[in-house]
């Protein structure tokens, strides 16, 4: 084969590998988009046997996917809270923002209405890197559904650190009764050449021990073995923000003063259910490092940018 056929055939094979990819992220961005209440309620009906019976210790399923270039997880929880309150705690950039901060990881989020609404979001590698080490990632907020029964938020930003792009957070939520509600959180992005040797980098070391939910056999004393590489690390960030969320609406019953406060010792108490998963660090530390971010972030993310 000669030297210019060679370049055709790879040339080809890139385009084919590009477009599978597009496609790709154009099913994971349809399957966000394309929901109601009503499919929601019989995703609700169809997870009924992982929801009444698994290892978390409430109606609760987690799922994760790695295709190509796209990686997700989702989370599908059955939160003890009626719609009616649940769903306005759920809905405003400042309320996410909120919700955002308890994240070990995030160390600061502001929001801007001048304009198209936007969220900036600064996250660390690593918990206890500063917010000077962070990156940043602006994402659009939408509200693209909010009736009496059914509510649907969004945060999706172009493009993110380290060759990662197409971020897409979607929070649903439905009314299934006076005091419950059902809630699917989706977390995904895509990743370039850049994202991929990061990721690689990031699994070799302080991720290689690191294990999400998933379970995928058993050792022989039938201990579990748990997903790892990046659909354990994707589960590991869909758990915590979904924890965010749940530490966000327990609080939200709380006068004002107290709420933050008991947002993060749920948040905590909540990440120590899942040890193997998700502990990072201890009560006083976290409490800690959060109470100080917090108030840092509340003196300087007002209105439209930080001062």
């Amino acid at each position: 084969m000669s030297t210019a056929a060679r370049i055709r055939t790879v040339y080809r094979a890139w385009r084919r590998l590009n477009l599978l990819a597009l496609l790709g992220l154009f099913a994971w961005a349809h399957a966000a988009y394309a929901q109601d209440a009503a499919a929601l309620r019989a995703r609700h009906v169809s997870l009924q046997p992982s929801l009444s019976s698994n290892e978390y210790g409430r109606p609760l399923h987690i799922e994760s996917v790695h295709n190509s270039d796209e990686l997700r997880g989702e989370v599908y929880a059955v939160v003890q809270r009626p719609f009616a309150t649940a769903a306005p705690a759920l809905k405003g950039m400042e309320h996410w923002c909120d919700i955002l901060m308890l994240h070990l990881d995030v160390k600061m989020c502001s929001w801007s209405t001048s304009g198209p609404e936007l969220m900036t979001v600064s996250t660390t590698r690593k918990y206890d890197q500063p917010l000077a080490n962070a990156s940043s990632v602006e994402f659009g907020y939408r509200v693209v559904a909010a009736t009496p029964e059914y509510q649907q938020v969004q945060l999706h930003a172009a493009s993110g650190p380290m060759g990662t792009h197409d971020y897409l957070i979607v929070l649903e939520l439905v009314s299934l009764d006076a005091k419950t509600s059902f809630l699917r959180l989706a977390y995904g992005y895509s990743q370039g050449f850049g994202g991929r040797i990061a990721m690689e980098a990031y699994l070799a070391t302080l991720g290689r021990s690191k294990v999400g939910f998933t379970v995928v056999g058993h050792k022989p004393d039938g201990t579990p073995l748990y997903i790892g590489n990046v659909r354990g690390l994707v589960e590991r960030n869909c758990m915590r923000y979904f924890l965010a969320i749940d530490a966000y609406l327990t609080a939200a019953s709380l006068p004002p003063a107290e709420q933050l406060e008991r947002r993060l010792q749920e948040w905590h108490a909540g990440s120590e259910r899942y040890p193997i998963q998700l502990r990072e660090m201890g009560r006083e530390e976290y409490l800690a490092m959060k109470r100080k971010e917090i108030q840092y972030q509340q003196a300087t993310a007002k209105e439209g940018k930080p001062s």
